[in-house]
């Protein structure tokens, strides 16, 4: 496993971590006990951070990963979860509820990175007014050690940074093959200020897996079929041949501090560790996507 340290936090983070929506069944239907097995086994591989939402599976993800680390595991994980869920308002007292809810579910005393879920579905006001003061308090209680904040909304993602108040960001499908557009001011950004970054869905919902998330609009899937079209030099010959270039794009990035993993299945799971060799993206590669995509945003 490779390790870097996590923004200004001090934290010393495994490149590779779990993302907690497949285990809650978010994609599929997931066998209890094999999702427990893959947890324990990421953790004796040294994955280091988890992370999950309230959202994944309405609380399945979360009372999972509970019940895995609830046999003595929990200090061996930075464990991250999200405040509040994007179908119900994020006001203060919502918040406080959100969080006392996930640290029930996760069966520990505290949650070492709170991050603001999806911020583009509520109004800036509330989120500094109500949802940040709630937060605080938390913090303040023990009860949340860091504070982060994720979008897929790079300009918004931007603002939420420049305000000081977090210490880390996710965005997920903008940083991958076929659409690196945080590279251009949110990775430099977060850089300069000492934020740590979680990158998600490297994959970019499944279509580099082969394996597209069916809530994808048909007019998207044009764009990615086109785009996927241009990438083809990449591709190796295996199936889904698209995903160790993918996750070798971003674990090779020293910007990027975590590289979230999506699965509940075992051999995925290894496949992916197999990438954590330290083995360099090519570097002519890169440079030949930089300037397919530049500045192509997808997923709108």
């Amino acid at each position: 496993m490779q390790f870097t340290t996590f923004g200004n936090m001090g934290l010393k983070v495994s490149k590779l971590g779990l993302g907690g929506a497949p285990l809650g069944g978010v994609y599929g239907q997931t066998d209890e006990a094999e999702v427990e097995r893959l947890i324990h086994e990421a953790l004796d591989s040294e994955i280091n951070l988890i992370d999950t939402a309230p959202i994944y599976g309405d609380g399945e993800s979360e009372r999972r990963i509970g019940k895995a680390l609830a046999g003595g595991r929990r200090n061996q994980v930075i464990l991250a979860s999200k405040a509040v869920r994007s179908d119900r308002q994020y006001d203060y007292t919502s918040t406080i509820r959100s969080v006392e809810d996930s640290l029930q579910r996760l069966q520990t005393d505290w949650i070492d990175l709170l991050q603001i879920h999806d911020v583009e579905y509520q109004p800036w006001e509330m989120i500094i007014e109500e949802t940040i003061p709630a937060l605080q308090k938390l913090k303040q209680d023990g009860k949340i050690r860091y504070l982060g904040v994720t979008t897929r909304n790079l300009p918004l993602l931007l603002q939420y940074m420049k305000t000081g108040l977090f210490d880390s960001i996710q965005f997920y499908a903008r940083y991958m093959l076929i659409d690196h557009t945080a590279k251009d001011e949110v990775l430099p950004l977060a850089k300069e200020m000492g934020i740590g970054v979680m990158n998600g869905s490297v994959l970019g919902m499944g279509v580099l897996a082969d394996a597209p998330a069916h809530f994808l609009e048909e007019e998207s899937m044009l764009d990615v079929e086109r785009r996927l079209e241009m990438i083809r030099f990449l591709r190796k010959p295996e199936p889904k041949g698209l995903i160790e270039p993918a996750m070798r794009f971003s674990l090779s990035n020293p910007d990027i501090h975590v590289t979230l993993m999506g699965t509940s299945s075992l051999i995925s799971l290894r496949k992916n560790l197999a990438y954590c060799d330290g083995v360099s993206f090519n570097e002519e590669h890169k440079q030949e996507l930089y300037r397919l995509f530049d500045k192509q945003k997808l997923f709108v």
